[in-house]
């Protein structure tokens, strides 16, 4: 039987916001990409440390397209299309199936083959056009390495989160995750606490504090966890729109929020809940 496809939805941001400072849509990634996390997880269930690595780099890897997308406008077409082409390879789906007669899309019978073919394609990116091309196709090989190499993607990761540009960071962020799924939470904690204290840390603050709260949970620090997911829901509660109207919870708030009343039922509960929405034919009867 083939296996399905691993897909991720590239959060595309419009050709105006590539001008302006890059943010990275957090909770798009807590939304979609969490999705597939899960049903990999579920999938692979039982089948041993190292497949956790791979769940691991998948959680990575969700945000691959959304950096194309960012970062295309201000790259060289040369490097930029070598770049692309080599995660449409990183993106390619793996499967038992020959593909359909006349289709010229790329297909890997193994994880690990696509892993080591995307590998390939963007070392030759870096070792070719270098600078901040390189430095981007340096970043896409440590994360295709964390399911197959971890301890080497790591090395990598490490290195690459030195500098405080865009790579920098998403390498840090891309570090916490991999320490944090290989067992390391003292260290994923440092780097998540760092992230959360820049002023621009590229992945969305929601989504950092969310993830600094799982391991605390898992370190039996309860009241730190409850603390942060308290403040994410509620800030998000308070939220209004332009006109005054609360906006709706995004994903990650609303995670939060229900993560808070399993820890913390009367916490929770000091968070506001958002007033009806009468803009849809909800004039109050008799009127």
């Amino acid at each position: 039987m083939a296996r399905k496809k691993r897909t991720v939805t590239p959060a595309i941001l419009p050709a105006a916001d590539q001008k302006e400072k890059v943010a990275y849509r957090g909770d798009q990634f807590q939304q979609k990409v969490g999705k597939t996390i899960e049903g990999a997880g579920k999938k692979l269930e039982g089948q041993g440390r190292n497949i956790l690595y791979a769940i691991a780099a998948l959680v990575v890897l969700a945000i691959v397209i959304w950096i194309v997308m960012s970062w295309s406008g201000r790259s060289n077409s040369a490097g930029q299309a070598a770049l692309g082409k080599a995660i449409e390879t990183s993106q390619a789906q793996v499967t038992d199936s020959p593909p359909p007669a006349g289709s010229t899309a790329k297909t890997f019978k193994t994880e690990k083959e696509r892993a080591d073919a995307s590998i390939a394609e963007f070392q030759a990116v870096a070792d070719k056009f270098g600078g901040d091309i390189g430095e981007k196709a340096k970043y896409f090989v440590a994360v295709n390495r964390l399911g197959i190499d971890r301890p080497a993607a790591v090395q990598e990761l490490e290195a690459l989160a030195k500098s405080n540009d865009e790579v920098g960071k998403l390498s840090k962020f891309a570090l916490a995750e991999a320490k944090a799924n290989g067992g390391d939470m003292d260290g994923a904690v440092v780097l998540y606490q760092e992230l959360a204290a820049m002023p621009d840390a590229i992945v969305a603050k929601d989504t950092i504090n969310f993830e600094l709260a799982k391991i605390y949970e898992k370190q039996g620090k309860k009241q730190e966890a409850v603390d942060l997911l308290f403040n994410i829901a509620k800030t998000a509660s308070e939220a209004k729109d332009l006109e005054g109207k609360a906006i709706t919870l995004t994903p990650t708030a609303q995670s939060a929020k229900e993560k808070l009343k399993q820890l913390d039922p009367e916490k929770a509960k000091e968070i506001p809940e958002p007033a009806p929405d009468q803009s849809l034919g909800g004039m109050p009867f008799g009127m």
